[in-house]
């Protein structure tokens, strides 16, 4: 199984593309090659092929990015099933996994992040469990995102090591994770990786 994740930058038009273009590029980048695995279309869209197991941490992350910009949010689905057919360019690929992007990025209304899978079940469940996180997830500050975004992407990485990186107080890190419901993300992960292997 894999997941294709479809998505748009909420605001695109408030901040300099330059500026964010490079902040996603570099995240997308950790995750595969351009324009195999990941694509950015129409200015302000943007498809990634991913690792089921690996899309929603791929989506917070993409998500701590890109609200390091005040003016900015993202929208994304997450698209779980077959790639039947993979071209050399993403946007010209098909299978289940990239109809069900596709038709769940179509419902997204006050959403910001939703996925759609084989499994009805799983999917009523995580969307709530979706909903509920984006109640943190889509009022981070810059620093929160920020400070969310190292823990991701450094999880060995302690408090202390990440104030002093940052040139912040220790407690600022701790708040901050704590205000961006960190913990929480942490555990939505988890059970994320673990039902999603069993579609």
């Amino acid at each position: 199984m894999k997941a294709i994740i479809t998505g748009d930058i909420v605001n695109s038009r408030s901040v300099d593309a330059k500026k964010w273009l490079l902040k996603l590029k570099k995240v997308l980048r950790l995750f595969g090659n351009e324009p195999k695995d990941w694509e950015i279309y129409r200015g302000d869209s943007f498809q990634l092929k991913i690792e089921s197991e690996n899309a929603l941490q791929a989506a917070i992350l993409l998500k701590s990015q890109i609200k390091q910009f005040k003016e900015l949010d993202i929208r994304m689905s997450i698209g779980i099933g077959e790639v039947d057919y993979e071209a050399s360019k993403i946007t010209e690929s098909n299978g289940s996994a990239f109809l069900r992007s596709g038709e769940c990025f179509e419902t997204l209304k006050k959403e910001l992040l939703a996925v759609s899978s084989p499994s009805k079940a799983f999917d009523k469940t995580m969307n709530v469990m979706l909903s509920l996180a984006g109640l943190s997830m889509d009022n981070w500050t810059p620093l929160s995102s920020e400070i969310i975004q190292l823990s991701l992407e450094n999880p060995k990485m302690t408090q202390l090591e990440m104030a002093k990186l940052l040139d912040k107080s220790q407690s600022n890190i701790s708040i901050a994770l704590k205000r961006g419901g960190f913990d929480e993300i942490q555990k939505l992960l988890t059970y994320y990786k673990e039902e999603v292997i069993n579609i």
